[in-house]
């Protein structure tokens, strides 16, 4: 039986190999994954198998695991300023989900306070909230078929998810009933 860096080679991954594997995946610009995907990236492995690599792999820093079942590569240089996003995107993979509400209307100076670390977004997939060492992910269900969501929204290059217009987050927000004794009325009739 043979050690490398702490990791018996007959049962788990090497060290080396999943830096390698996640560095390739890096320069493809993924550096979030959730366990699924990580069972991918790492075909061999037996679920308790991959259980304990992926252990391994935190308490050696070269992954993080920011959510339950859900991993950012420490190591990683593709990363955009945008973090919280790319983990929200990963959080409700295959469906369709945009930042809104409080979020948008601090970026639009509609609000007068600004969230600080906290993403607020609207989403097809159901209603959570998540605390990552990145912020507070706050996601809201919304009935609003996937054509009229793509009318609500702009995408914007450098960003992983798309973001409400000012209308449409203005109207997110009064839908939820929370929040809207921050809207600036004079930045609104600006607007």
């Amino acid at each position: 039986m043979i050690l490398i860096g702490g990791y018996d080679e007959g049962l788990q991954m090497n060290k080396a190999e999943a830096i390698r594997k996640l560095s390739m995946l890096d320069r493809a610009g993924v550096y979030v994954f959730t366990k699924g995907d990580l069972a991918k990236v790492f075909p061999d492995e037996k679920e308790k198998a991959l259980e304990k690599s992926l252990q391994r792999l935190v308490a050696d820093n070269i992954l993080e695991r920011v959510a339950k079942g859900v991993y950012v590569n420490s190591l990683a240089r593709s990363r955009k300023g945008q973090v919280i996003e790319d983990i929200a995107a990963v959080l409700r993979r295959g469906q369709f989900s945009y930042v809104s509400r409080e979020s948008m209307l601090s970026e639009y100076g509609v609000i007068s306070q600004v969230p600080m670390s906290r993403i607020t977004l609207m989403t097809t997939g159901a209603t959570g909230l998540y605390e990552t060492p990145y912020g507070t992910i706050e996601f809201t269900h919304t009935k609003r078929r996937p054509a009229e969501l793509i009318r609500r929204t702009v995408s914007v290059k450098g960003r992983p998810l798309r973001i409400a217009t000012r209308q449409a987050a203005l109207a997110d927000l009064v839908r939820s009933g929370r929040n809207t004794n921050m809207i600036d009325v004079e930045e609104l009739s600006d607007a």
